[in-house]
């Protein structure tokens, strides 16, 4: 293992602060990615500011107002690129500047095209020391959602599954409360609020009834997502009729618009209709749209035929299994409809990893697609 300097060990040190903070309002600053900024002066921190909730003021402009002339001559910590052109906002690079800051520590760049290397290029040129690409891969995964959007131009998403030990997601009277732990749900919440939506197939919300909010101090409820091909949900499910700031939208087919739009339309109620294949709605089109609303992070939490859908259309970017430890035998499988004839065909997941959540265990990993044994996807 090669040995970091002091210096880079700083660093590294308040780079982690800048992260901690960061992480404390990641899916609040949506469209603008979660940063912290730090100023230190003589190895203290005089200065601290985050991305403020909608994305305004940015971490930089906020630490800086609260340094004042103490900033002049000190080191500057942000996690993600400082911004170089004008926006909503002054460019935070020429903040820095001008704040007489002498060193920058970034880290990780903004693939944003009006940024994009512009914001350190801006602070190289006047005079402004620049260290890039510490923890770089830390400040990449707080920003998951922030680069997908930019870079594929569709949300990260992750698709959430609460199952027994023998993998039932419900049992075979269709009973699913509560399968996890009270601490998994709990962190649930805090999953819903890092989201800017969680999404549901028809049959969960006729099943379950859910509301999906997040029901946590300080949190943000995400915008209901529910896919609704068939227009067969009760107008009068709780998902229609919550008073919530986020709402809820209805997806369904361009040919079933009209019809979803008299049975559904209120005002808390948004009614979208999408190309299909088969009847469905192509979820990669969604994610598009989403995207295009300036959305970064998208929780699919259920059922299991809108599992099996997202998987065959590659959409989902991290699978998160809350795997409690009880056997409920005969019951609705937590992927259904997904088949797979040769275990060589299987889905994998890469950097798989397991911890304890309460009394159950958290199983999460990346798929790994290829397109030649691509899972088909059978009708239901």
């Amino acid at each position: 293992m090669k040995k970091l300097s002091p210096s880079r060990l700083t660093d590294e040190r308040f780079m982690r602060v800048c992260l901690r903070q960061a992480r404390r309002v990641v899916g609040l600053t949506t469209p603008n990615p979660a940063v912290g900024c730090l100023i230190v002066r003589r190895g203290r921190i005089i200065a601290e500011g985050v991305t403020e909730r909608g994305g305004r003021p940015h971490a930089e402009a906020a630490a800086l107002q609260r340094a004042g002339n103490a900033a002049r001559g000190a080191t500057a910590y942000v996690s993600f690129e400082p911004c170089a052109h004008q926006g909503q906002t002054p460019p935070c690079a020429r903040a820095l500047a001008q704040a007489g800051v002498a060193r920058v520590v970034v880290g990780c760049l903004d693939p944003y095209p009006p940024v994009r290397g512009r914001g350190v290029a801006a602070l190289r040129a006047a005079g402004v020391e620049v260290c890039l690409g510490v923890l770089a891969q830390e400040c990449r995964r707080l920003n998951e959602g922030f680069l997908s959007r930019v870079l594929r131009g569709r949300p990260f998403v992750t698709l959430k599954l609460a199952m027994s030990a023998d993998g039932r997601i419900a049992t075979a009277s269709g009973d699913s409360r509560w399968i996890s732990s009270a601490p998994a749900r709990r962190l649930v919440h805090r999953m819903r609020r890092e989201h800017d939506a969680v999404m549901v197939g028809a049959g969960t919300v006729a099943k379950d009834n859910p509301r999906l909010t997040c029901r946590i101090a300080g949190g943000r409820d995400p915008v209901r997502v529910i896919i609704d091909e068939r227009v067969a949900l009760a107008p009068w499910s709780r998902i229609f009729r919550l008073r919530s700031d986020a709402g809820a939208i209805l997806v369904t087919t361009r040919r079933r618009l009209s019809a979803a739009r008299k049975r559904y339309g209120s005002p808390m109620v948004e009614v979208i209709g999408l190309p299909s294949v088969n009847g469905r709605v192509a979820l990669s089109d969604l994610m598009r749209q989403l995207a295009g609303r300036g959305w970064c992070k998208v929780l699919i939490e259920g059922g299991a035929h809108l599992a099996a859908r997202a998987l065959s259309e590659e959409i989902v970017d991290r699978v998160c299994l809350f795997v409690a430890p009880i056997l409920l035998g005969c019951g609705l499988s937590a992927v259904e409809g997904l088949e797979v004839l040769r275990v060589k065909a299987a889905l994998r997941l890469a950097n798989f990893r397991a911890r304890r959540v309460g009394s159950d265990w958290l199983l999460e990993g990346e798929p790994v697609y290829r397109a030649r044994s691509r899972p088909k996807l059978t009708a239901h």
